[in-house]
């Protein structure tokens, strides 16, 4: 064996003893192509168990896995790592997802470098890949690809060594109307994302620092000449093993559109609210303290403000019937309006106003609250009260009621008097029943106590026990209430008519 053979031979065996165990994978080919050895780390990366399951040279090689690069295109054979390094060309930093062509499934991301091993003539003789196994990193990285581009809140990634945009999602350029190649390249000085910014000089510190920059508001140039307001923050990172700065925005054009909108809204609700010549009480849903009143509440009930405002409509005490009032309030708090209730009000000089009360619930600056509108009706009622008076005093006695001027008046009261959720025909007891059925055929107090067997005192006892759960104040009253509701139409007839 010449001292050139025995030479090459030991130095490979020393370079294979070197290169053993080290945690890069190695693969060596001849100048002819033919894969030689490769440690354990690089038939590691490729699934294998020896050299052999490799390939007997490059062409196998290309045949027993398929390259791809990382955007997914494939590699051409001519352009493998393993053919380039045959044709003896060094490079670096070659990224290639690796796939074993006999399990689609198995699949490893390789960063490969080469390296010619000249003799002592100059001549290639042995030819070498380098290469990490970077799967996981890659793998990582594709989430953040992944989860940056889909994240509707606008962010572009800029570089801190040259201060320049390598990355822009979706959300940014929707926000600002910019094409993506408008951004990408493009420095932080053509560009100015901290631009107007209320803490420029913070952030630009933060910036060259590479350290978190706080919330704060901007301004945004946008490329039809316009800005846009945004909250803008900058949060640091390393991408590509590189610093990097992203930057996350928030519009603000939105939130100052609402915001202008409720201004305006509140001002329109404010100049109704003190011009309307209907008294109007707003106070608060869970403890019905007074918040505001109109000048023509004020005007009406004779109150000072300071005797009204920031009591509760308990303390002010302006409702004659409490217990109508927590009527009202009940009603108001389970259907979150009412339309046209009746309530006796106290004015300041403690004067009686019938009204009728329509309420809703409003939210202002996001607390409930109830908007109370009071109608005086004194005037109708007084009418409403002197026909029905002039009508009973002229028919003493229900039977000359015709069944048409009942239901009339019963038309009557059901348009313009409007109350509150009442009692029901069934809240009554069967006793009390027949006896308004018996009030609603004509009968007198006698006339029921014979019908029904009971003694006088009895029967007027339960006369005045459904007054009281009717709210009704005498027999035409509930007449009217029984034919309001349909009652007895089958059963009752006037004297006369039976």
């Amino acid at each position: 064996m010449s001292q050139d053979v025995l030479s090459t031979e030991t130095n490979r065996r020393q370079l294979q003893q070197i290169i053993a165990g080290l945690s890069d994978g190695v693969i060596v080919l001849d100048p002819e192509q033919n894969i030689l050895w490769a440690n354990e780390a690089a038939l590691t990366m490729h699934g294998v168990d020896q050299v052999g399951d490799l390939g007997a040279d490059a062409k196998a090689y290309a045949k027993r896995f398929a390259l791809r690069y990382r955007n997914n295109h494939v590699v051409p054979a001519d352009s493998y790592p393993i053919n380039r390094v045959a044709r003896g060309e060094t490079f670096s930093d070659v990224l290639v997802m690796v796939t074993s062509a006999e399990d689609e499934e198995r699949c490893w991301v390789h960063r490969v470098r080469s390296m010619v091993l000249a003799d002592s003539r100059g001549e290639p003789e042995s030819l070498v890949l380098i290469m990490d196994d970077v799967t996981d990193w890659a793998s990582a990285e594709q989430r953040f690809e992944k989860t940056f581009s889909a994240n509707p809140a606008p962010a572009v990634i800029c570089r801190l060594s040259d201060l320049r945009y390598i990355k822009v999602n979706s959300g940014f350029l929707e926000m600002t109307g910019y094409a993506r190649d408008q951004v990408i390249g493009s420095s932080t000085y053509e560009l100015d994302v901290l631009e107007q910014a209320e803490n420029k000089d913070l952030a630009k510190q933060r910036l060259r620092e590479g350290t978190t920059i706080p919330q704060m508001q901007a301004e945004l140039q946008l490329p039809d000449g316009g800005s846009k307001q945004v909250i803008v923050a900058g949060q640091p990172l390393e991408l590509n093993e590189e610093a990097c700065m992203l930057f996350s925005f928030v519009d603000m054009e939105p939130r100052h559109k609402a915001e202008v909108a409720l201004r305006q809204s509140e001002e329109r609700f404010a100049k109704a609210f003190r011009l309307s010549p209907v008294p109007i009480l707003l106070c608060a849903a869970s403890d019905q303290v007074v918040l505001d009143v109109n000048d023509a509440f004020l005007d009406t009930l004779g109150y000072p403000s300071e005797e009204v405002l920031g009591e509760s409509i308990a303390q002010v005490d302006f409702v004659e019937d409490k217990g109508a009032c927590t009527r009202l309030f009940a009603a108001l708090e389970k259907s979150a309006s009412l339309d046209r209730v009746d309530v006796r009000v106290r004015k300041k000089d403690a004067g009686l106003i019938d009204c009728q009360v329509s309420a809703d619930t409003v939210n202002i600056q996001d607390r409930p609250c109830y908007l109370l509108v009071l109608i005086d009706v004194s005037e109708r009622k007084r009418t409403e009260l002197e026909l029905i008076s002039a009508i009973e005093e002229v028919m003493k006695d229900t039977s000359w009621f015709s069944r048409t001027l009942i239901e009339k008046l019963a038309n009557v009261r059901s348009v313009n008097t409007p109350r509150l959720p009442s009692v029901s025909f069934t809240d009554l007891t069967p006793r009390e029943r027949d006896v308004l059925g018996l009030i609603c055929e004509g009968l007198a107090d006698k006339e029921i106590a014979a019908r029904l067997q009971l003694a006088p005192n009895t029967v007027r006892n339960h006369v005045a026990t459904v007054y009281s759960k009717l709210d009704v104040h005498s027999r035409s009253e509930a007449i009217v209430w029984s034919r309001e509701r349909g009652l007895f139409s089958s059963e009752w007839r006037p004297k006369g008519q039976r």
